[in-house]
């Protein structure tokens, strides 16, 4: 792949698709092993040169029309392009049917190394580098380009595919380099001026401006805590990575996606909040691996048929709709029924707004949930939990002479639930189907990898110990329940 083809589209040309800035996936990346630990460094802008006359960053409209320098001298030296590359083989010959004819064995490939580009941003001194976990997934080999032109290898520290952030680290010896301030997006608004800082179609670093168009953008569809900010500032194929910075020269994001019909800027691109960065770097330095905490909460957004039926003046928050027994929230107090209207202070429209201020806290930390009530206006504090069990799957063999015999099953805790993408407060409770084998009893009767075991003749399955119970029965036939999708499926086999 040459370096023009830099960006993945979600969807069919002439429509308008979602577009990844940075490299597209080459297959499954083993994390780095034991990196040596790192430590985040002071984060201070470095200070501006100031040749000639002094200037500063403007803060009114007249200042607007002068100069953005004084801020991009201060945060553009933090700005890095990251190349990724891995090896790949590769079939000679373009027709298809030759490719398939001669290339079917690995023999006739030939190997060739692919490059592609994005940013990243430096948040530690001591060589510490967030970019977009696309930038960076599939790559065998990472190497960081700065501002000065020097080139560093860089070690990948961490990737997290749910908030599509990678952290990487590059040994600078005694140097200190340049870092951005992490901004407190809390008091963000729409319409600050805001600019964006990276290296588009590789082309070499470059600043483009605007403003704040929206935020909380909760429905881009691309992680699993997804709570964007939303700017009209030009974004482009290879800013993936990039920094979005303030006035003050500190990072508000980091460039992530745009949405786009060719895919160029169309001026809506969405940056990943500094508060989720921030909280990506410290599990990095601190262990390697996210463990987002949750409220244990799952609700539905308050539209404007569901605000006239429960009498408010206007549709907000959120109707809470389950609440997992003994979970942070039921602890606090939150009963179905609740609608949350902020957490942490932060107005809420959906769960996964709800999901993505929970998740840029830490284990143990106490928010505030402003709640409504039979019209009357709460407040709890929910001291914040990991979600309970395992996130790996424990795998189960099933023998004998039953419907779900040569399958592999796990038991289906919030934490494992949450880690596969599915709602931990919904799916909490009963066996899911890992894997089901060809030629087995389960792969015959239709069983299927994600399939979620409810019931089976009768006995209600939560736990392993519910489905050894139901299957040591001498059944003639077997009646089973299970859930698909989303959807409950019940058979007599």
């Amino acid at each position: 792949m040459n370096r023009q083809n830099f960006f993945l589209v979600a969807a069919a040309a002439g429509t308008t698709a979602l577009v990844m800035l940075g490299v597209p996936a080459l297959g499954q990346l083993v994390e780095t092993p034991d990196p040596a630990p790192v430590q985040l460094a002071q984060l201070t802008p470095t200070p501006a040169p100031t040749p000639g006359i002094q200037r500063e960053a403007p803060v009114t409209r007249a200042g607007v029309m002068q100069s953005f320098a004084p801020v991009v001298q201060s945060a553009a030296p933090a700005v890095v392009n990251v190349f990724t590359s891995k090896q790949m083989a590769v079939c000679p010959y373009q027709d298809p049917f030759f490719a398939q004819f001669y290339c079917g064995a690995s023999a006739n490939r030939t190997e060739r190394r692919e490059t592609s580009l994005g940013s990243g941003v430096i948040v530690g001194s001591d060589g510490v580098i967030v970019t977009n976990n696309h930038v960076v997934a599939d790559g065998d080999e990472f190497r960081v380009v700065l501002q000065d032109r020097r080139e560093f290898e860089a070690k990948l520290v961490m990737k997290d595919e749910r908030t599509d952030l990678a952290v990487l680290k590059i040994d600078v010896g005694n140097q200190k380099l340049p870092t951005l301030q992490f901004a407190d997006t809390r008091g963000l608004q729409v319409g600050d001026l805001v600019l964006a800082i990276g290296d588009p179609f590789g082309v070499g670093q470059t600043v483009t401006n605007g403003i704040v168009s929206a935020l909380a953008r909760t429905d881009v569809g691309v992680s699993d805590y997804s709570s964007f900010i939303q700017t009209d500032a030009s974004i482009n194929p290879g800013n993936s990575g990039g920094a979005l910075v303030d006035m003050q020269g500190r990072l508000v994001g980091v460039n992530s996606m745009i949405y786009s019909r060719n895919g160029e800027s169309n001026g809506i691109g969405f940056a990943i909040p500094a508060e989720m960065v921030k909280r990506v770097v410290d599990a990095a330095l601190h262990g390697g691996t996210l463990v987002p905490p949750w409220l244990g909460a799952q609700g539905d957004t308050v539209d404007s048929k569901i605000a006239q039926a429960l009498g408010l003046d206007r549709p907000r928050g959120v109707l809470i709709g389950e609440v997992y027994p003994g979970g942070p929230a039921a602890k606090a107090g939150l009963k179905k029924g609740d609608i949350v209207l902020s957490v942490d202070g932060r107005q809420v429209f959906d769960e996964k707004g709800m999901k993505f201020v929970a998740a840029t806290k830490a284990e143990g930390d106490t928010v505030s949930v402003e709640t409504l009530r039979n019209g009357k206006e709460r407040t709890l504090s929910v001291k914040l939990e990991a979600p309970p069990g395992a996130s790996k799957p424990d795998l189960i063999q099933i023998d004998g002479r039953n419907p779900f015999a040569g399958a592999q099953v796990a038991e289906l805790s919030p934490a494992l639930a949450d880690a596969l993408g599915l709602d931990p407060v919904q799916f909490g409770g009963g066996m899911l189907i890992y894997s089901v084998p060809p030629r087995t009893i389960a792969r015959g009767v239709g069983l299927q990898p994600g399939d979620i075991v409810k019931e089976v003749n009768g006995i209600s399955v939560k736990t392993a110990a519910d489905l050894k119970r139901a299957l040591n029965q001498n059944a003639a036939q077997w009646r089973v329940a299970i859930e698909r999708n989303g959807k409950r499926i019940e058979a007599v086999i």
